[in-house]
């Protein structure tokens, strides 16, 4: 946690976000809330004693607060004794991208990118189809999550895990001429966009879990029927439609991964491929850069039970190069 120190006594203060809040009853009867505060740094257990929510104010989850309070071990652990607490203001000039873990380019800039390599499809159906879909969604696109806990499970995470496959399809394609570029990129700009619908996620950009329709249904059923529904309102030609229909309920290649049918062509096969191979990366990166050089992580479910090591060769500041 990023406080500063106000004294030697333990004494800190500074601004953060609640992860968890409960309001609880002390063994002497005395009401206090239980948190657990957070920023891009950890995160730390903090009780306020003596609660009384005329004076203090009142609290809830996913709010930024500043706090002063005092540090002590407890149980092995960091806790915080919380003295003040208040809401943020606008004088104070913070916003939640610091203390929530976002994605590593605006979320703008990302959407725009996307909605301008779409505006110039030669295609116009296509265009037209990937174009109006990503206006419909793009109030949630700009903060949404690409998962609940696994890969680009941050705040903008959606666009920016979007936005590494098309830039990993418009190489496949400069390699490989003879795929379809315009119907693979609007595999690829589609693939995940019923996502907005699949999880319940809080104005920090994170998810808290899934919707009744992403439990029913599901991100691939729901972006196919988005896509149809969208393509026969616009009178967009039926064959075209059912192609990128096809690549959404395929995209997780396998049945045991939730989808309908196996990929069936090769913009299909390509956008399955990447779609994995882009996850992957983002969770070896996240893993290994946890652990000190020459050492394993811990088992990882998403590679078979592997343990990775760190070569100490990898530097994990660079970010993926997206423009």
């Amino acid at each position: 946690m990023n406080f500063t120190a106000i004294d030697n006594n333990g004494t800190v203060d500074g601004f953060c976000i609640i992860k968890s809040i409960e309001k609880r009853i002390s063994s002497k009867g005395d009401t206090y809330l239980d948190m657990i505060l957070g920023d891009k740094d950890g995160e730390i257990i903090a009780k306020l004693w003596n609660y009384n929510e005329n004076i203090h104010g009142i609290y809830e989850s996913n709010q930024i607060v500043k706090v002063r309070g005092t540090i002590s071990v407890y149980n092995g652990r960091d806790q915080l004794r919380i003295d003040r607490i208040r809401r943020t203001n606008d004088d104070d000039c913070v916003s939640i991208e610091d203390f929530i873990k976002s994605a590593a380019y605006d979320d703008k800039q990302m959407y725009n990118e996307l909605l301008t390599i779409a505006e110039r499809f030669l295609d116009r159906d296509l265009s037209l189809l990937v174009t109006t879909i990503l206006e419909d969604n793009r109030l949630n696109l700009l903060y949404w999550p690409a998962a609940f806990k696994l890969h680009h499970a941050i705040r903008g995470g959606l666009l920016m895990h979007t936005l590494s496959i098309v830039r990993l399809a418009q190489s496949v394609c400069k390699l490989y001429p003879f795929i379809d570029e315009e119907l693979l990129l609007s595999g690829a700009i589609l693939h995940d966009i019923a996502k907005i619908s699949e999880f319940e996620v809080s104005e920090t950009g994170i998810a808290t879990g899934y919707s009744v329709k992403g439990n029913l249904i599901g991100h691939l059923v729901e972006g196919a029927m988005t896509v149809r529904g969208t393509a026969e309102k616009l009178g967009i030609d039926e064959g075209k439609a059912l192609l990128v229909e096809h690549m959404i309920l395929s995209h997780h290649g396998e049945p045991e991964f939730g989808v309908a049918v196996r990929p069936l062509f090769i913009e299909a096969e390509v956008l399955s491929q990447l779609d994995a191979f882009d996850a992957k990366i983002y969770e070896m990166r996240e893993s290994v850069s946890g652990v000190k050089n020459g050492e394993f992580t811990g088992k990882l479910w998403f590679l078979n039970d592997r343990k990775f090591f760190n070569t100490g060769r990898n530097d994990f500041d660079k970010e993926v190069n997206l423009f």
